[in-house]
């Protein structure tokens, strides 16, 4: 089988996109690979490294100004990227386009659904992107991740509940190599503060805040990760807070082996991101969510909503966010077990460890129904 991926801007449309390559692997399926993604992405930077064959096309998206002399550069490049779309799948020949989000999808997944080729998009939040939106008219199918997210695709000729393949690369993760990353017991309850791979100022201030009130409790640590970016200047103002760092709190500025933390974790404090959600959820951790307010179309909280709707989760808006805030859901959360479990067996419900698997099964459906009325 021949596969045409794209997707790209961030991490969240990226890594997806992957997983399904992974999963055509895992699966024994023999496939061939194509990435398309853009120019200023961060695909420029992880796609490489998987040794996959790379290309790429010059898009951005539109300005809230509708009539600007950018929304003009920014047609004339989608026009481009399909010229030039069309070209690689051409030369390339393949069974499948799949689309996972970001406006580089755009003109790859429409010139391969103009030139006759089977297209599927995968859409990660509860809220779709624009670019999914549009081209939901046509793929073949519209996978989501969330089942909020099946109403808003009407134009669809054919929407599927897959949950995110990102769900799929953390269901073995180790528990016990994760405490030991970690130099902790076997027996520790971890609560874990993720700023964010590049961190987020409002939740590295947060802990700033919070750190002198956190109260010690048995076999609990606490894990603050602040990005790399912010590490020294929280690192050292937390200490002086605290008047030493306490034995329980540990501050770190980026965990490399992020599945594993989690399945080792009681409590996850952090972003809605789509990927974060799918690993939480796959593993059934608990969570206290902070949703971005700096993304598109406010889809973070929509994406916490839905956690917090299932019981699987608990949201702080950003607003409303500070040290005591942080505190006093904690100390909720950690002081009552039972409402622990609650919440774990709610995310595992929201979770789709087999969301790869499922993803790929689609993928043949259409190309053998494809196959099948050429």
């Amino acid at each position: 089988m021949r596969v045409i991926l794209t997707g790209g801007g961030t991490g969240g449309h990226i890594y997806p996109a992957l997983a399904i390559a992974e999963q055509f692997k895992e699966q024994g399926i023999k496939a061939e690979f194509l990435y398309i993604g853009g120019k200023r992405g961060l695909e420029t930077r992880i796609v490489p490294e998987t040794k996959m064959r790379f290309e790429t096309i010059d898009i951005t998206g539109f300005r809230r100004r509708l009539f600007s002399l950018e929304n003009i550069k920014t047609i004339n490049r989608f026009i481009q990227g399909v010229k030039i779309s069309k070209k690689l799948i051409r030369e390339f020949k393949p069974d499948i386009v799949i689309g996972t989000g970001g406006y580089v999808c755009g003109p790859v997944v429409y010139a391969a659904a103009k030139l006759g080729i089977p297209t599927m998009v995968h859409e990660q939040n509860a809220i779709p992107g624009l670019t999914n939106l549009f081209l939901s008219s046509y793929a073949d199918t519209v996978a989501v991740s969330f089942e909020e997210a099946i109403s808003k695709f009407k134009r669809a000729k054919h929407v599927l509940f897959t949950g995110n393949p990102r769900a799929t690369m953390v269901q073995h993760a180790d528990r016990e190599r994760g405490l030991a990353s970690l130099g902790l017991p076997g027996d520790a309850k971890v609560v874990l503060m993720v700023g964010g791979s590049r961190g987020a100022r409002a939740l590295v201030e947060a802990m700033v805040q919070a750190a002198p009130l956190l109260k010690p409790k048995p076999d609990v640590h606490y894990v603050f990760v602040t990005g790399e970016i912010y590490y020294d200047e929280i690192y050292e103002r937390i200490d002086q807070a605290t008047d030493s760092m306490p034995n329980y709190l540990h501050v770190l500025p980026y965990i490399p082996n992020m599945p594993e933390v989690l399945a080792a974790t009681s409590l996850v404090i952090g972003r809605a991101g789509a990927s974060s959600l799918a690993e939480i959820t796959s593993l059934g951790t608990p969570s206290l969510l902070i949703p971005s307010p700096n993304v598109t179309n406010n889809h973070q909280e929509a994406n916490a909503l839905a956690l917090r709707k299932a019981g699987a989760a608990e949201m702080i808006l950003e607003r409303e966010l500070s040290g005591a805030t942080l505190i006093a859901h904690i100390d909720k959360i950690m002081d009552d077990e039972q409402e622990r479990q609650r919440m774990s067996e709610a995310a595992s419900t929201l979770g789709t460890p087999q969301s790869a698997f499922l993803l790929v099964e689609e993928i043949q459906r259409i190309c053998g129904a494809s196959a099948v009325t050429q």
